[in-house]
């Protein structure tokens, strides 16, 4: 993962909480730009960064530097202001920072064999969590209040996930997910289930928190591939799509949107690709899958944004379904793909919108 950071002009890339915008580090600053209108909102040019974490659309940011100035440590968390241009508040540590995680009541910093969790508004420290040794910084965290989970490794061996509930700062359960070691971590947008990928890349699993139990086992392909990212599609209820994006410079998309109590199967879409048991694993074909989305090999971050669905003219008809995907590429582009699902289940990519972020300019207005 260092390595290819280091050969790509972007060092780090998120999106916020609610997907409604991104950040990037550059070796020369950080650039924070609008999902919708890919407007370049905010860029500050002060050095390298390779953390900048957003508080939904607020001007809060954490940043961490690349460590190529001393003001810049990689031991050192600064919390910026983008309004006043200025530091809130800084805070250090003895080893270098590898994540960092933020919502509406709690500020998480992964360092490699430890994890602090911070009260965001006073900076207390709640709690310090020792773990296994970390040298990805790999995390996972809710945005939900309602179920306010972080996950972080529990094996250096294995694949096994420790799930920490930050309000009541207690362990609420292990789930072992693999038999290879964890590469991508994401929380449904309601913090009810979790969606992991191995080393391996071939097989992505889905786990309901609330009971530490396996719901769905995606196979991803054959072929081993480093999954990059994983997102779930934006639904308040049970999560409608999950997204993986592979070295291969592909995009997988898989349904998680049949209840599993029933054992529905049908010729649409959503029943084509549903494991008739949650110990299943689906071959590539019961997936949707684009293939060179972007180039292999390159890293990036990539989100379900927006979903959209439509019932047909007559009962007999399936729904239809759009997604909006957005890709970052740690190359230096932005990447907006239209994915839809049609009445006779087939289903296209369309890449709608796509642009350089290393030469975006802000626009300026008339005072």
């Amino acid at each position: 993962m260092a390595n290819q950071s280091s050969s790509n002009p972007i060092l780090c890339a998120s999106f916020n909480q609610d997907h409604s915008c991104f950040a990037i580090g550059t070796k020369d600053g950080f650039k924070i730009f609008d999902c919708d209108t890919g407007r370049l909102l905010y860029e500050r040019v002060i050095g390298a960064f390779i953390i900048v974490e957003m508080l939904y659309r607020s001007s809060f940011l954490a940043i961490v530097g690349a460590g190529e100035q001393p003001s810049l440590s990689p031991r050192r968390l600064c919390l910026f202001n983008t309004v006043s241009g200025t530091s809130l508040r800084e805070l250090n540590f003895l080893t270098s920072i590898l994540a960092v995680c933020v919502n509406r009541k709690r500020l998480i910093v992964v360092l490699q064999e430890k994890t602090y969790i911070y009260d965001v508004n006073s900076l207390e420290i709640k709690r310090i969590i020792d773990t296994v040794p970390n040298s990805l910084g790999l995390c996972a965290f809710s945005a939900s209040i309602e179920n306010p989970y972080l996950a972080l490794p529990a094996s250096t061996i294995k694949g096994s996930v420790l799930i920490y509930n930050v309000m009541d700062l207690q362990s609420h359960c292990e789930i072992h997910a693999h038999r290879s070691r964890l590469a991508a971590m994401a929380f449904s947008s309601n913090g009810m289930y979790i969606a992991t990928a191995s080393e391996q890349g071939t097989i992505i699993r889905v786990h309901l928190i609330s009971e530490a139990t396996k719901s769905y086992s995606f196979r991803r392909g054959t072929y081993p591939s480093t999954i990059f990212s994983l997102s779930f599609g934006p639904s308040a209820d049970l999560p409608d799509l999950l997204l993986a994006a592979s070295s291969s410079g592909s995009l997988h998309i898989f349904s998680l949107g049949l209840d599993l109590n029933e054992s529905r199967k049908s010729n649409s879409f959503f029943g084509s690709i549903m494991p008739g048991s949650v110990t299943d694993a689906w071959d590539p074909a019961h997936h949707i899958v684009h293939h060179n989305a972007f180039a292999a090999g390159v890293r990036s971050d990539a989100v379900i944004r927006k979903i959209e669905k439509a019932s047909g003219t007559s009962m007999s008809e399936p729904v239809t379904l759009r997604a909006t995907v957005s890709v970052i590429t740690f190359n230096g582009y932005f990447q907006e793909y239209g994915f839809r699902i049609n009445h006779k289940n087939e289903a296209t990519w369309t890449l709608e919108h796509e642009f350089n972020l290393l030469t975006a300019v802000a626009e300026t207005t008339a005072s």
